[in-house]
């Protein structure tokens, strides 16, 4: 009996601390970092640092969002937010970046026999692509090293008539360029640069990246061309924030000077003094766009 009693006794005294423990850490400690949480000056905070317009949440200071239209657009009245790769583009249900990398620079080339088939972009043709398309809307140049002026990665495959690329070249293939696209550089070493053809293996060739002539310092940051680690980002540099001002002001019928004030206020420094950059709040100065500068549609 004793031998029977002694066991009880360790479960009795592990079941009353278990019990005690989910009442302590399982509903004391949420309900007493709840109550604190609601402290003036907490609150915001613990509530996510909401966004209202109108008496409408419509975002958070912390989550990143694009402004575009339907077709995905970007819609020139507004602040552009950087590129996501979360879901469709800052889903926050599906945080994520493209687990792409520096040696990310040859393109998956489409079937042109299914309409369906898009191919797969590398990251250098993403950001090539983007960094054209940011200076088209913004009026810069969206020139950058090692793209193609058609927005792509410029990225050579060149054949040598010996092994270990020795020998003469024999063969040179502008790997992220297709029919009827014109090759970005018409010979490379008195060979004729050719367009490539899907279906074709060109894993002999030498890859080799050709830098171009644009300057090392692009117009377009790299924050513009390049998704965050998260995929909602809700800040992006006051350079890109800076090229967005001219086509911000035309749309809105304003001066440059109204839109840079607004960014201006908008703008954080590196905590500290030290760590990471000036930041903008894209979310934040476009709802004081709206709320100073409403935008009106040409009718």
């Amino acid at each position: 009996m004793r031998r029977l009693l002694v066991p009880l006794r360790q479960y009795s005294a592990a079941l009353r601390l278990l019990l005690a423990f989910t009442v302590i850490f399982g509903v004391g400690y949420p309900l007493v970092i709840t109550a604190v949480a609601q402290i003036p000056g907490l609150k915001n905070s613990a509530d996510g640092s909401p966004l209202h317009q109108g008496g409408a949440t419509v975002g958070s200071k912390l989550l990143g969002q694009g402004f575009t239209d339907s077709n995905g657009n970007a819609l020139p009245q507004y602040l552009q937010s950087r590129p996501s790769d979360a879901g469709e583009g800052y889903d926050p249900t599906a945080s994520s970046a493209s687990n792409l990398g520096p040696e990310s620079i040859v393109d998956t080339l489409p079937n042109p026999a299914d309409k369906s088939d898009t191919g797969k972009q590398s990251l250098l043709t993403q950001v090539c692509s983007r960094s054209l398309a940011i200076g088209t809307l913004d009026g810069v140049s969206g020139a950058r090293p090692f793209c193609t002026p058609d927005g792509v990665g410029a990225v050579l495959a060149v054949f040598w008539s010996g092994p270990g690329y020795h020998g003469h070249i024999t063969k040179v293939v502008s790997l992220n360029q297709t029919a009827p696209a014109k090759p970005f550089l018409a010979s490379y070493q008195g060979v004729a640069v050719q367009d490539a053809v899907y279906g074709q293996d060109y894993s002999d060739g030498q890859v080799v990246p050709i830098r171009g002539d644009a300057p090392s310092k692009p117009a377009v940051p790299a924050d513009a061309v390049t998704a965050s680690g998260s995929g909602l980002d809700p800040d992006i540099s006051p350079a890109y924030a800076k090229i967005q001002e001219a086509v911000i002001a035309r749309t809105r019928g304003i001066t440059v000077a109204q839109v840079a004030a607004v960014v201006a206020q908008y703008t954080s420094s590196r905590p500290l003094g030290f760590l990471g950059e000036d930041t903008v709040n894209v979310l934040q100065v476009n709802l004081a766009l709206d709320a100073r500068y409403p935008y009106r549609a040409a009718s």
